[in-house]
């Protein structure tokens, strides 16, 4: 059975996960077909903007952690084939119209959208510092948020729908009857500008986004290794079993006052 719905509006592709007994979780079946329906969007010359939407309670939980459990290492394994939206080969708009959960990946599939219309209610959450030995440090920059609530979104907070629109990362805020109604305003919008200066707009905007620099990259990369690493698939078991995870920490426990620093990396 297939876990991503697509339907043809005129120009406008609605795309929705359909996984709803999983939250719409990150399978592979589920990355594999979402990849299919983009690489569908970006070829089709009759359409020109995508709406992108979950199905049940959630948009999307995000990482598949049973699916983890079963491979025994964390995250969600390799892309079966290349995902135009991820990749950043699709030239097309892409809306969000968020029904529910925006968890992890979730919500960096909602990040990756230029327009965001969201139900009252919806909860959103950047998971990596509860599954990773990093917290989700770039996300609240990419967005263009302030420091504190780009640190509470690195900490694993949750913001709801409201939270999220006051600090401009949503564009609307609706009822849930009218999330589609509201996204599909928003692609006939789309549709009226002259071609060119769509494509070349959401083109421009999207050069524009906040980048974390290099340097900075490494420094990141170091500290994913910094830390106990059973950890990752412990998080994962307690959140299967439903019970508290025993976390370890480090390896060595001098380690947690040996951080690698941008010096010490330009030394190597």
């Amino acid at each position: 059975m297939a876990v991503v719905n697509t339907e043809q509006r005129g120009q406008v592709m609605l795309v929705q996960m359909n996984r709803p007994d999983r939250l719409n979780a990150l399978g592979v079946q589920l990355r594999t077909e979402l990849a299919q329906a983009f690489i569908e969007f970006k070829d089709n010359p009759e359409l020109e903007v995508a709406v992108f939407t979950g199905s049940g309670r959630a948009f999307c939980a995000g990482e598949d952690m049973k699916e983890s459990l079963e491979r025994g290492t964390p995250g969600r394994g390799s892309q079966p084939i290349a995902n135009p939206f991820m990749d950043g080969t699709l030239d097309k708009p892409v809306i969000a119209a968020i029904n529910g959960y925006a968890m992890g990946g979730g919500f960096m599939l909602v990040e990756r959208t230029d327009l965001r219309v969201a139900v009252r209610g919806a909860v959103f959450e950047i998971s990596e510092a509860k599954r990773w030995l990093l917290g989700g440090y770039s996300h609240g920059r990419v967005a263009g948020l302030p420091h504190p609530i780009a640190t509470e979104m690195a900490l694993g907070f949750r913001f709801t729908a409201e939270r999220l629109y006051e600090v401009g990362f949503l564009n609307r805020l609706v009822e849930p009857e009218q999330l589609l109604p509201s996204a599909f305003e928003m692609a006939e919008h789309l549709l009226t500008l002259p071609p060119a200066s769509r494509v070349n707009t959401v083109y421009m905007m999207r050069q524009m986004r906040p980048q974390v620099a290099p340097d900075l990259g490494r420094l990141a990369a170091a500290l994913h290794e910094h830390g106990d690493k059973t950890d990752l698939m412990e998080s994962r078991k307690a959140f299967a079993e439903k019970r508290k995870p025993n976390f370890k920490g480090w390896l060595n426990p001098e380690d947690r006052y040996r951080m690698p620093s941008l010096e010490s990396l330009a030394e190597k």
